[in-house]
């Protein structure tokens, strides 16, 4: 028994999360000791023969036996993630997303299938903000997991983003911390790169700035966002990212048409920033959402790059 749990064990955790994944109250232990005391020999060879034949790269054979166990328990989240799993291998991507949701439905604080969910939807261009799912997008447990999924994808704003509608704890308050190292890090690594001067470089202000508006934007200080944001508009006019903060704040604060009005400014500024663009459009959608421009926000909406 103590060998097939630690099969299972591994199945779960052989992901590339570490630190705060690892404090994420998940049971793994206990829910796969019951896991495996609820069903019967059958059930359980069939599973762990699916783990083996996957293993060795026999997927079909893999997809097989998870779907005989589908046929003893056909709502086992644990099984659907799995054929989540294996169908993103083979690239059955529809497949594999009809799984993963079924797997988050069952269990929406599991950050394992939070993280198959969005993996299988990034892989078919898209991203989970952008697609009409039905599971609990409010729960604060996914949240989190969320926010910690996009900070192990170095998508460091796409984490501020959902970091902001979270309430304050102690997850939030140490992952913005490593946010805010890792952007400092990547600061350092860029100015690395570039050509040294003789004399000692200057810290970037616009970095600086850019982890000054991350601080409020955790912290929902949204009036000091605005007021940041807008500051950094007048001194570097030509940044779009300081419009879409602002025009964040704006939305935040319920002043959507000055939202609106700063972040059209922004795409007179755009290159070829293609993440930032589809935040842009993003909270343009927002903004005309909440001021029932139903025909504005479909454009909006239909604007916004998938994949990114």
């Amino acid at each position: 028994m103590k060998f097939l749990r630690l099969i299972f064990m591994f199945t779960l955790v052989a992901l590339p999360f570490g630190g705060l994944a690892q404090q994420r109250d998940m049971n793994i232990e206990d829910s796969s000791e019951v896991f495996l005391e609820e069903y019967s020999d059958t059930f359980q060879e069939n599973f762990f023969e699916a783990l083996k034949q996957k293993g060795i790269e026999n997927y079909d054979k893999a997809i097989n036996l998870l779907l005989e166990c589908k046929l003893i328990d056909g709502s086992n989240p644990v099984v659907d993630h799995e054929l989540a799993k294996v169908y993103l291998i083979e690239k059955q991507y529809s497949a594999a997303q009809d799984y993963a949701i079924s797997a988050v439905l069952s269990e929406p604080e599991n950050l394992w299938y939070l993280n198959t969910l969005v993996s299988t939807i990034q892989m078919q261009g898209s991203s989970l903000d952008q697609m009409d799912i039905d599971i609990p997008m409010d729960n604060p447990t996914l949240q989190e997991n969320l926010a910690l999924i996009y900070f192990k994808q170095q998508n460091y704003e796409k984490s501020l983003v959902v970091l902001s509608g979270i309430k304050n704890s102690e997850f939030t308050e140490d992952l913005t911390a490593k946010i805010k190292d890792s952007m400092k890090k990547k600061e350092v690594k860029v100015k690395k790169e570039e050509v040294k001067e003789p004399e000692e470089t200057k810290e970037n202000p616009i970095e600086a700035l850019k982890v000054q508006l991350a601080d409020l934007m955790v912290k929902k200080d949204y009036k000091g966002l605005a007021a940041l944001s807008e500051q950094a508009m007048e001194d570097f006019p030509a940044q779009p990212y300081f419009y879409y903060i602002n025009g964040h704040a704006l939305n935040k604060m319920g002043k959507h048409e000055e939202a609106i009005e700063v972040l059209e400014g922004a795409l007179d500024y755009m290159l070829d920033d293609v993440p930032l663009l589809n935040n842009i459009y993003q909270e343009l959608v927002n903004g005309h959402t909440a001021l029932n421009n139903s025909s504005k926000a479909n454009m909006y909406l239909r604007m916004i790059k998938p994949g990114f």
